[in-house]
């Protein structure tokens, strides 16, 4: 790191747990985001502006006006682009310092496993059942740990997906054959600042990931209480008989 640098990211270096050796795993370090709604927005951003230094940013939509009020990535400008392209735009002007790559797709089966060589780790920020289980079997081909976040109305949660280290995938929590149809906020809504504090803490576990900084929530599941401002710890066994993993 320069000059620049080191001035930049000075409050993270001051931390014990991250010092310059943690900031430079994190400038050295490639993640991809799957999804960049109201989980991904804040996610990313608070990636590109902790300085992780590649993004791999992919999503398939187009932003609209009923995205606005929840994904802070994008705005009035920016209705009707691609939604990777619009945030790659927003976090290069947040940290020009970030290589950001913006794929245009929903990432599946067959486009998963050539990414994810790319990567050290997955934020999942999706919003749909099929991408969810195609990244969890991928992520496990891989080896590679998957950071996943959901909200609907006033409640959010939150896990680490790691079975090459120890713990349940996310078909342990749902396997595939009770995965009922989405419960999309278009029709239940959700309140915006509860998406963006499951996407920041999906934030917070890839850079303690990424720096070894305290305990991953590896087996346990974070569900957030909106109304109640109240968070739940939950252990997550896992399945021996997991379509996934076992």
């Amino acid at each position: 790191m320069d000059d620049t640098e080191l001035l930049r990211y000075s409050r993270h270096i001051l931390l014990p747990r991250i010092d310059v050796d943690g900031q430079q795993r994190l400038r050295d370090a490639c993640v991809l985001v799957v999804g960049l709604g109201g989980l991904g927005s804040p996610a990313a951003m608070y990636l590109a502006t902790s300085g992780v230094g590649r993004l791999l940013l992919a999503d398939a939509d187009h932003v609209e006006l009923s995205n606005l009020p929840r994904q802070p990535l994008h705005d009035e400008s920016r209705i009707g682009w691609n939604k990777a392209v619009s945030a790659a735009a927003a976090l290069c002007a947040l940290n020009a310092g970030v290589v950001v790559e913006a794929l245009e797709q929903r990432l599946d089966a067959a486009s998963l496993p050539a990414l994810l060589a790319r990567v050290d780790l997955v934020l999942d920020c999706s919003d749909n059942y099929a991408t969810r289980y195609a990244v969890n079997a991928a992520c496990i081909s891989a080896g590679k740990a998957l950071v996943s976040g959901a909200a609907l109305g006033w409640e959010g949660q939150l896990s680490v997906f790691d079975p090459a280290r120890g713990g349940p995938c996310y078909a342990c929590l749902y396997p595939v054959q009770s995965a009922r149809e989405e419960r999309a906020c278009a029709v239940n809504g959700v309140a915006a600042p509860v998406v963006g504090t499951i996407g920041v803490l999906q934030a917070l576990e890839a850079v303690k990931l990424i720096t070894g900084a305290g305990s991953a929530l590896r087996g346990e599941l974070l569900v957030f209480d909106g109304l109640e401002s109240d968070f739940h710890r939950l252990k997550i066994p896992r399945r021996p008989d997991c379509p996934a993993c076992g």
